[in-house]
């Protein structure tokens, strides 16, 4: 992994075996964050687990009756399979599974569940296509 690594708890991340950050991962762990074997990020990518109440009210910082300073904050655990790649400047939102052998293109932000073998992109990610063997670099002309 190369820094800086951002993490905000660091007991709730698991990072499989032969897992690669290249420079500004931030892990925001309110929940769980698990992620497989072989998986790649990009610099910049944003694994954000924590939520926060849609209601001003609600989400507002505020003063407790002891004094202390309270805010709500909650979350949804987010999964990586195996075998993925996420391109530069990826945020994966609370919630969210991906499967294994995905690959997320640069500058999504995937706020919904990826299948197994899929190639997803966008602002929200949208799944364009399964990865299949002809994606084998066998097969690519240069």
């Amino acid at each position: 992994m190369q820094g800086p690594i951002e993490v905000d708890y660091g007991r709730f991340t698991k990072l499989g075996n032969h897992f690669y950050a290249n420079f500004n991962l931030t892990l925001l762990d309110t929940c769980p964050i698990t992620i497989g074997d072989n998986v790649m990020c990009g610099p910049n990518v944003t694994f954000a687990t924590p939520l926060h109440p849609l209601l001003p009210e609600q989400r507002n910082i505020r003063m407790q009756a002891d004094g202390k300073v309270a805010d709500i904050e909650y979350g949804a655990p987010i999964s990586v399979g195996n075998n993925c790649w996420l391109a530069s400047n990826v945020t994966v939102c609370a919630g969210v599974k991906i499967g294994n052998n995905c690959v997320i293109g640069a500058g999504a932000v995937v706020t919904h569940d990826i299948p197994d073998n899929s190639l997803a992109v966008g602002v929200p990610a949208k799944v364009i296509r399964k990865i299949t063997e002809k994606d084998h670099l066998d097969n690519y002309p240069y």
